[in-house]
């Protein structure tokens, strides 16, 4: 039973995630948005690296099937339904629907997963059930890889938290689990925000572009903890949701 964690430099590789638990980390904002639209009643959520990607894949359904959403520099992509906030996934939008979606970084790393045992879509919102399906897989012999998806290739705070306080909640229930180093790190930096969570806000540089660029609503949803109980899986190339009545 091993948890290691990815920092978000490089998308994971095929032998990162073989036969692996996997949890996809974008907080801000596209693990927080996939979440939240499931929720809020979408059928599922389809990832795609490009936005041709979605256009083409958008004429095989009815219109009012599908919700387009994605965005590139943070800004909702010109013909979109939507962006990538998940103040935007309401269920007047999404319930019902198929949602198609590409962003900067999340759905780059979410597709990067292929050859996993299972991936899970993670971000604050929904820590808890998270934490638990970890947790029962590794008291079940599996490794797990927690991938941060960064920004632009790079080390992005708030995702780094965000499997920091996972990998605590999950070293606490598992005995015997072997943390990695990048595990261990994150594990003791996520003490300064598993009880100052709002910290982020300041001191994550993608947190203060967002908020800049006119973002802070999303920015202090993303950071909440437990918003929902939903877990969202993803497999078959689609993330669906299922909410779970009772987490550890």
């Amino acid at each position: 039973m091993r948890l290691d964690v990815l920092l978000g430099e490089s998308l994971p590789t095929p032998a990162d995630v073989a036969g692996r638990v996997v949890v996809v980390i974008d907080v801000l904002r596209a693990s927080t948005t996939m979440v939240e639209a499931l929720a809020n009643g979408a059928r599922a959520v389809v990832p795609f690296a490009e936005v041709d990607d979605v256009v083409t894949a958008a004429k095989r359904y009815g219109r009012n099937e599908v919700c387009l959403a994605g965005e590139r520099r943070s800004r909702v992509i010109p013909g979109f339904d939507a962006g990538n906030s998940p103040r935007e996934m309401t269920a007047e939008r999404v319930a019902g629907r198929t949602l198609l979606m590409t962003t900067t970084n999340g759905t780059a790393a979410l597709l990067a997963t292929h050859g996993a045992w299972r991936t899970y879509v993670g971000a604050f919102v929904n820590l808890s059930v998270t934490a638990a399906r970890v947790s029962e897989a590794l008291r079940a012999g599996r490794d797990a890889m927690l991938v941060c998806a960064g920004q632009d290739r790079r080390f992005a705070l708030e995702d780094a938290a965000c499997a920091g306080v996972l990998v605590a909640r999950i070293a606490k229930g598992v005995r015997g689990a072997a943390l990695g180093d990048a595990a261990r790190m994150v594990r003791r930096m996520a003490r300064r925000y598993s009880t100052d969570v709002q910290a982020l806000a300041t001191d994550a540089a993608h947190a203060r572009t967002l908020a800049e660029a006119g973002f802070a609503d999303d920015v202090a949803f993303c950071l909440a903890h437990d918003r929902t109980s939903v877990l969202a899986t993803y497999a078959d190339r689609q993330v669906t949701g299922e909410r779970i009545d009772a987490a550890a």
